[in-house]
């Protein structure tokens, strides 16, 4: 059974599985900053095992947020659990005034992204050891909503 759970902390469920995803398989160094300290947490649990994750914090212009750090343990990858925790972190940032989601995607993981209608704006720059490109996507309200 899949549950999501949101946190204005960083549950250690998802720091682990960050770790796991990002230092241990990527080679990233960086994963965590301050950011952790104010961002709110979603973390996708299949049963009691946290299966995916990301954080979502305001930036940039009023209505703008972003999406980050969103990682899939290996055992769930291949499950569309990414979508989904993309999906609730669209409705999480909508229910706190958010009309835009911007992410720095990784190259190779952009058209994922693409697929869940973000656009890429700007040019391929290097995060740590990595090409990254910044996307955005407009977070129309909920059709039951718009009617």
């Amino acid at each position: 059974m899949l549950s999501i759970k949101t946190t204005h902390f960083l549950p250690q469920e998802a720091h682990d599985l960050r770790r796991e995803v990002f230092i241990d398989e990527q080679g990233f160094q960086e994963e965590f900053d301050q950011t952790d300290l104010t961002a709110w947490h979603l973390t996708l649990y299949d049963g009691d095992r946290p299966a995916a994750c990301c954080r979502i914090f305001p930036d940039g212009p009023a209505g703008t947020w972003h999406v980050g750090r969103v990682a899939v343990g290996k055992a769930w990858r291949g499950q569309g659990l990414g979508a989904r925790i993309m999906a609730e972190a669209e409705d999480a940032a909508r229910s706190m005034g958010g009309r835009v989601m911007a992410l720095s995607a990784q190259v190779q993981a952009a058209g994922f992204y693409e697929k869940l209608g973000y656009r890429q704006s700007g040019e391929t720059y290097l995060d740590e050891h990595c090409p990254h490109v910044h996307m955005e996507k407009e977070l129309k309200k909920p059709e039951a909503e718009e009617a």
